[in-house]
């Protein structure tokens, strides 16, 4: 599953030939042949923007169901794809073909090219959209069994987080240490959990009533958002990164509320794994490591928000357990 499930795509015009052949061979392996025409058409459009307009890297994935596939192109441009209708464009089946005349020679090539391609993928899918995050996006499309002759799926454009004002709070905190946490290992729990929030969304977004638990669990990922962000020592491990440390202690300090939501996570992702098996998720599992570390880490939050003393880790990025209380 996991060779199949990421196709890096480096610059150029030959990434654009790679994505279509990827895509129709990925539809035929999921038994989903009949998916693999529109598949093709827009993941040539959306990887042909990425590469015009995007910045590297940039790679395709496969994530949703078996039932709903969704392909996904990531790059590192926060810049949102603006289709023509909505970025004051043009709306290719009420457009007047005898206005021709009064377009210049920029609205002329808008019209042709991204937005064209834009409209192409809206009628090569049942639900598209995009998804941006602090660090990039990832255009989304679900492909139609045949092309549209009429307009296409409605463009979403949702954002992984939203800022938040400066939470001043101080009464009440509690200090929370987290010694030995390896760089890696919290790189790898960070697009692991920024993954699987966006695949819950996504699905309550385009098929809630088909998966009617994704809506609960998307709206329990909601409501940890600002605890995570504000709290987690992203950017002490950032530091440690850029300094060349393998791990770091993390000093936090936080109203001990938010240590014990944050401790919650723990059960949330847990719910998520159950759900991801019993409705068969194409994206790739936890690794017994990655879940040993993740409950290592939030459970310092949990058990420190009840006076505990810290553990800490030991062992590798990938392998070790928490040694004696410190």
């Amino acid at each position: 599953m996991q060779d199949r499930q990421t196709l890096e795509l480096a610059p150029g015009p030959r990434s654009v030939h790679d994505a279509r052949r990827w895509v129709v061979r990925t539809c035929h392996e999921l038994g989903r042949a009949d998916l693999a025409d529109c598949a093709e058409l827009a993941a040539s459009e959306l990887v042909t923007n990425a590469v015009l307009h995007g910045e590297a890297p940039i790679h395709l994935q496969l994530h949703g169901t078996a039932e709903h596939p969704r392909f996904e192109v990531h790059d590192s441009s926060t810049i949102a794809p603006q289709p023509a209708t909505q970025a004051g464009g043009f709306d290719l089946d009420a457009f007047d073909l005898e206005t021709f005349d009064s377009l210049d020679e920029e609205q002329l090539l808008a019209l042709t090219t991204v937005g064209r391609g834009l409209d192409i993928v809206s009628r090569a899918s049942i639900a598209w959209g995009a998804e941006i995050d602090v660090d990039g996006k990832a255009v989304w499309f679900e492909p139609a069994t045949e092309l549209s002759e009429i307009a296409g799926a409605p463009y979403q454009l949702t954002h992984s987080s939203n800022p938040f004002a400066q939470d001043h709070t101080r009464v009440g905190e509690v200090a929370v240490q987290v010694n030995g946490v390896p760089v890696v290992a919290f790189g790898r729990f960070q697009r692991h959990y920024r993954d699987l929030r966006r695949e819950i969304r996504l699905l309550a977004l385009a098929h809630e009533d088909d998966y009617p638990l994704a809506r609960v669990l998307s709206d329990h990922f909601d409501a940890l958002e600002r605890p995570l962000r504000s709290n987690m020592g992203r950017e002490q491990v950032d530091d440690a990164a850029g300094a060349g440390h393998h791990s770091v202690d993390l000093r936090l300090r936080m109203p001990r509320e938010t240590a014990r939501l944050i401790g919650g996570l723990i059960d949330l992702l847990d719910a998520s794994d159950e759900f991801s098996r019993a409705q068969r998720l194409l994206t790739a599992p936890r690794t017994p490591d990655q879940r040993a570390f993740q409950i290592w880490f939030l459970g310092e939050f949990r058990r420190q928000s009840a006076g505990a003393p810290p553990v800490a880790w030991q062992g590798s990025a990938g392998s070790g357990a928490p040694s004696r209380a410190l």
